[in-house]
């Protein structure tokens, strides 16, 4: 892992965009943060699984897409509704188990969904999401939109067979479907490296006959250009895209996790490549804005995560008649008969 580059990169986007980044970036991280924080205070329980360290990931994604577009991911899932636009409150509260929350209290830290955002969920099982993102995808394609799905799991999941059923009925039938593997390098806890003679895992794409990509999950620019590329096929009606995402976690798989399987000196030389710290420097060396401009932004930040606290904080515990809403009943099943 080499050291940050000290260059100047190319200006190639608008100051708004660089700061829509930075600011996507410093939200997760600090609310990330804050929720490691309230975990280790049992504010939060259950299980709680960190993105930080992976926010390049998620807003790298959603500023190469377009409303309309679904994200679909896994139970590392507070990143990415945040980038879309999510209430921090809301999220908060959902981890809170509180009423306010995304999914009323009931799904908590691994069960985010927005709608309006177009965000579909984390999914706790691991790997379920695949097939559902290639059957979000399908389901654009079949109601004649030009949206698309971007489907988002860990390098863990690769190894499920729904990932091959998957990506195999989603090529045959060119399904509009985004699939991005973000490799942090140790799935749970046992690395790539182990489990595995395929350790670019880009390549799985190949013998589908997708189009797969290895990319730089930790430089933002990298990451809205391949998702653009991608998209672009999509929408041209030419099916799915592989993309797997090199990036890294600080933190364990979950708050539980004591990390065993990886030095300190590890994770502090992927640090250099710190993904805020690479748009910060490029934002202050190429003259986009001021450290004064980003100070504000940083301050702004601390106050939505404070304020999405005091929310989750003063919001009422579910009733509990909420265990028998929101289930699905088919009254007239077709193969019951009385």
């Amino acid at each position: 892992m080499a050291a940050k580059s000290k260059e100047a990169a190319k200006v190639k986007y608008s100051k708004e965009q660089y700061l829509y980044w930075y600011d996507s970036m410093v939200l997760q991280r600090k609310f990330e943060e804050k929720a490691g924080q309230l975990y280790g205070q049992q504010k939060i329980r259950g299980f709680c699984h960190l993105y930080i360290g992976q926010e390049a990931c998620s807003s790298g994604s959603v500023s190469a897409l377009k409303k309309g577009d679904k994200y679909i991911t896994a139970y590392r899932d507070h990143g990415h509704p945040l980038a879309l636009g999510t209430d921090p409150g809301k999220i908060m509260a959902e981890l809170y188990g509180k009423a306010t929350g995304t999914t009323k209290g009931k799904g908590g830290s691994m069960h985010i969904f927005d709608k309006e955002v177009g965000f579909m969920g984390g999914h706790g099982i691991v790997g379920a999401q695949i097939p559902l993102g290639a059957g979000i995808g399908f389901a654009e394609k079949y109601r004649g939109t030009d949206n698309l799905c971007i489907c988002y799991f860990g390098d863990g999941a690769i190894r499920q067979g729904a990932f091959h059923e998957a990506l195999n009925m989603a090529m045959t039938w060119k399904i509009p479907t985004i699939f991005v593997v973000e490799n942090n390098g140790y799935a749970m806890g046992t690395s790539v490296a182990r489990t595995s003679n395929v350790r670019e895992l880009y390549t799985l794409g190949e013998g589908y006959d997708i189009p797969s990509e290895a990319v730089d999950g930790m430089d933002v620019e990298i990451v809205h250009e391949a998702v653009a590329r991608a998209a672009e096929r999509a929408r041209k009606g030419e099916g799915p895209t592989f993309l797997e995402f090199k990036t890294y976690r600080y933190r364990g798989h979950s708050m539980s996790d004591p990390q065993k399987y990886r030095t300190k000196e590890e994770v502090a030389e992927w640090k250099l490549r710190d993904p805020i710290e690479l748009i910060k420097d490029r934002i202050l060396t190429n003259k986009i804005a001021t450290q004064e401009e980003l100070d504000a932004i940083d301050e702004r930040v601390k106050k939505q995560v404070d304020d999405a606290v005091k929310f989750a904080e003063e919001s009422p515990w579910p009733k509990p008649e909420e265990a028998f809403e929101d289930i699905y009943v088919q009254s007239d099943y077709p193969f019951l008969r009385e």
